[in-house]
């Protein structure tokens, strides 16, 4: 009877120490990295619907210039991010993207991968510039 009181006890204790929901959070350097990525993804998106606009808006003067200059003409795509490291130092973020793309343009089928690096400034972030292999210079003409 003494151990079925001895383990209660124990069981009791433990469970009372675990039971208190102590809430972490969330370190400013996370939530960066999350926009960083919400924000590749929402570029990736408005490219496939060719919607200049909001790549515009998400961008920076430079980042745009950087984004449109590449831009081909595609009759549909169907691209990727992978998003594999983040640096933030103070405001600006390198967000290394792999990515895999498959162009179609007037029958012909253009299949690309690598890796980029968007450079990310300011608050709200926007795109400043793209490092590397840009996926967005495809389909090569």
């Amino acid at each position: 009877m003494k151990r079925l009181l001895v383990y209660a006890i124990i069981a009791f204790v433990f469970v009372a120490s675990c039971g208190k929901g102590e809430v972490k959070r969330v370190s400013e350097d996370s939530k960066m990295a999350t926009e960083a990525f919400s924000l590749a993804e929402k570029i990736r998106e408005s490219y496939a619907k060719k919607d200049l606009s909001t790549i515009e808006k998400n961008s920076t003067r430079e980042g745009f210039r950087t984004i449109s200059s590449a831009f081909k003409t595609f009759d549909s795509v169907d691209l990727t991010f992978s998003p594999v490291w983040v640096e933030i130092e103070d405001n600006v973020v390198h967000l290394n993207i792999s990515w895999k793309g498959t162009w179609q343009k007037g029958g012909k089928t253009t299949e690309e991968r690598g890796m980029a690096v968007f450079v990310l400034k300011g608050r709200p972030l926007k795109v400043d510039n793209i490092l590397r292999a840009n996926p967005f210079r495809y389909p090569a003409d």
